[in-house]
């Protein structure tokens, strides 16, 4: 995003006054206290703007409280560096996301209560307890997730805007509650408007390179990866043009009636490895999982059709979309074949050949139901079978447990998201500051 705004934090730090024998202790010098948390948070988070604040009570939580939502604060830090004012758990209830943090030996029997009631009741709040500061400014650096994905568009690309189990509306509705997300729908004409203005010069330079970048190239033809650079190029104005971050397309819906000139596969996967998001079959859900983690640490997801083999203890991530920079902007390639779509065999699509012997998340949100799914594993194999979609990931998880939580209390769609590395924690904390009910696939 070209001019993200900053965070805006309400930090609240609460104690009883100082002459009062109570943790930490009588007399103890809350303000140097508070005044070296402040500089390290501002020195660590230059990017987030902190509103400091003092109190000792719950009436003057309440009038604090009333200013800092009044400045449209992204979210509180209730810091504990005191016990008994009944402050936290005031701050919780504010309907704000809300990180508790315990001071250690100073707040610890107050954030324990405050925090296990907030969770009772549902609260969207996380607490932090740790010795190692780094870890208050891991949780906190969560806000600039949330931040950015208020100020996000989405293009959606799609046809009919009544059809499936739920209204198109109502889903778009549901998103901006939710995530303070904009959706925006285009229709098929008008993307092919922008299709048949592409410089036909400026196609043939994008289709070059990702041949000469390819291992190989198996079905298609030069001419037809010169339809998918130009796809690219339309969609990539069309973002420009409504200033958003990412476009989701009904892909088959659209190809399949002969409203597309192409398939989107090689436009989703460029985007995806410049910083961008592109995500297939006009799949809402699937796109804000990839931008939350898009946001959180710069990787780009895999969306996929997954399929389970419990016999090899895997899961089988399938897809003829795939990024080849999985470690994002700054890590290395890794190798990439263009074939055609699976299904019709036609068009042009990819079949990324992925790193090894790596931890992958797989995560997919659940706006209507506002939850999220989470399991993990070990990639282990790209798999090479004719049938189903080009690049096959696996990854070996406890593939029986997944398939007994498949969709047990939520439907998350056929659909996940996967990315690589360990982010379980980091998720979990997000989807609770954002009010997501969190269902571990490979744990319940």
């Amino acid at each position: 995003m070209s001019s993200q705004q900053k965070a805006k934090i309400g930090l609240v730090f609460s104690h009883r006054p100082s002459n009062e024998p109570t943790w930490p202790y009588e007399g103890y010098n809350y303000e140097a206290r508070i005044n070296a948390i402040t500089n390290l948070l501002r020195e660590a988070l230059p990017n987030i703007e902190f509103i400091p604040k003092i109190v000792h009570n719950r009436n003057e939580a309440e009038s604090v409280l009333e200013v800092l939502k009044n400045e449209g604060v992204d979210g509180f830090v209730a810091y504990v560096v005191g016990i008994w004012t009944g402050v936290p758990l005031i701050i919780a209830k504010s309907g704000v996301p809300t990180i508790i943090v315990d001071d250690l030996y100073a707040g610890s029997g107050e954030f324990l209560g405050s925090l296990a009631e907030a969770k009772k009741q549902g609260l969207k709040v996380i607490g932090i307890a740790s010795s190692d500061f780094k870890d208050v400014i891991k949780a906190i650096n969560l806000f600039n997730v949330i931040r950015a994905m208020k100020e996000t568009r989405i293009v959606d690309i799609v046809d009919s805007v009544e059809g499936g189990v739920t209204p198109l509306k109502t889903h778009q509705e549901k998103i901006k509650e939710v995530f303070g997300t904009e959706v925006i729908t285009i229709d098929s004409r008008t993307l092919r408007n922008y299709y048949d203005k592409v410089d036909e010069n400026d196609a043939v330079k994008w289709a070059e390179k990702w041949i000469n970048e390819a291992l190989k190239v198996v079905e298609p033809s030069r001419d037809e990866i010169i339809k998918s650079a130009k796809m690219y190029l339309a969609l990539k104005s069309i973002l420009t043009d409504n200033n958003a971050q990412a476009i989701t397309v009904d892909c088959l819906g659209l190809f399949y009636g002969g409203k597309l000139p192409a398939y989107p596969c090689l436009s989703h996967f460029q985007m995806n490895n410049e910083g961008l998001t592109g995500v297939c079959e006009a799949d809402l859900d699937s796109t804000l999982t990839q931008l939350l983690v898009r946001y959180l640490n710069g990787t780009p997801g895999y969306v996929s059709d997954p399929v389970i083999d419990t016999a090899s203890n895997q899961i089988i991530y399938a897809h003829c979309v795939a990024t080849n920079r999985v470690f994002g902007l700054d890590g290395l390639p890794n190798p990439y074949i263009i074939r055609s779509h699976s299904e019709d065999r036609k068009g042009a699509s990819i079949q990324s050949i992925m790193p090894l012997g790596k931890v992958v998340t797989t995560i997919k949100v659940n706006t209507l139901e506002k939850a999220m799914a989470i399991h993990q594993g070990k990639a282990v194999a790209n798999v090479e079978e004719e049938k189903a979609c080009r690049t096959k990931l696996a990854v070996e998880t406890d593939a029986k447990r997944v398939l007994e939580n498949w969709n047990k209390k939520f439907n998350f769609g056929w659909h996940r998201v996967s990315f690589y590395g360990d982010l379980r924690e980091e998720v979990i904390e997000l989807s609770e500051l954002l009010g997501l009910e969190v269902f571990e696939e490979d744990r319940r």
